[in-house]
């Protein structure tokens, strides 16, 4: 009796190795929750929140000398410029407030009058917008207090935040107008180009990496991994960051998801699952 057990033993082991998938070996991972920032971008110009011009407040005054330049920075209440009328003196023209000298038209010898072209203009407290143009698909998503990150040529990045939406678009380009305003009080150059990032939400769910995302004629698909065979689930994607892709439908958290999926892969083939870290 014992050697007739011994000889049914590696039939038996023989019949359970048959039936395991013996498939090509695939890197998997679970299906994670996330969360992806909603944003828009705009494209802009850095300009002056508020150029403050100087001018004198009468007519007939002459540029005796000139105390500061173009990109000077200056303190409310400082003296810009010496004038001198007519009848002899002198007047000191003064900046009305703190800022940076953006413009000077002060030569010596030349009139001032305050009709006149502006003698200075001034940045005010160094304030500045990136003013950007947005398709009006999207301007009606932004917001006022809405969050920035600003990219700006020569400037690296800053933060920034929604001041004000136009409330029209242009008829021909249907571009509306944003402006952000850039946090601190760093001096930047007027006309730089800058884009923004702004952050309009943010939507959690689950998440899989974008090359588990496979597209046919009917939208998109992912493979997971029943019972060590391929299984093709149709989804619906959502937002996308850093190489994750949200699904907004159709996959559960904690499936098993090929992550590289292809053609290969069809419904039902037996695999070899190898987890790999989310």
């Amino acid at each position: 009796m014992a050697v007739s057990q011994m000889a049914l033993t590696p039939a038996a082991s023989a019949a359970d190795n048959a039936e395991a998938p013996k498939g090509a070996a695939v890197n998997v991972l679970k299906a994670a929750k996330a969360c992806f920032d909603n944003t828009v971008e705009v494209s802009g110009m850095v300009l002056a929140r508020d150029e403050t011009a100087v001018r004198p407040d009468r007519p007939g005054l002459k540029v005796a000398e000139v105390m500061v330049d173009a990109g000077d920075t200056v303190t409310a209440g400082q003296n810009l410029a010496r004038l001198t009328p007519p009848e002899g003196g002198t007047i000191m023209v003064q900046a009305p407030v703190a800022g940076t000298i953006l413009s000077s038209t002060a030569t010596i010898g030349a009139f001032a009058s305050g009709r006149g072209e502006a003698l200075f203009s001034i940045i005010a407290r160094n304030e500045y917008d990136l003013v950007g143009l947005v398709p009006s698909a999207q301007i009606g998503k932004l917001a006022v207090n809405q969050t920035a990150r600003i990219r700006i040529v020569g400037a690296g990045e800053v933060d920034g935040k929604i001041r004000r939406v136009a409330p029209t678009v242009e008829p021909n380009s249907q571009l509306g107008q944003a402006f952000i305003a850039i946090n601190g009080t760093a001096r930047l150059l007027v006309n730089a180009f800058g884009r923004a990032v702004i952050k309009i939400g943010q939507s959690c769910g689950v998440a899989v990496p974008l090359t588990a995302i496979l597209y046919d004629s009917d939208g998109t698909v992912v493979q997971v991994v029943r019972a060590q065979r391929i299984e093709t689930k149709r989804v619906e994607i959502g937002l996308m960051a850093g190489g994750q892709v949200e699904i907004k439908d159709g996959l559960a958290e904690g499936e098993i998801v090929v992550t590289r999926a292809g053609a290969l892969l069809r419904e039902g083939d037996p695999v070899r699952p190898v987890m790999a870290s989310n």
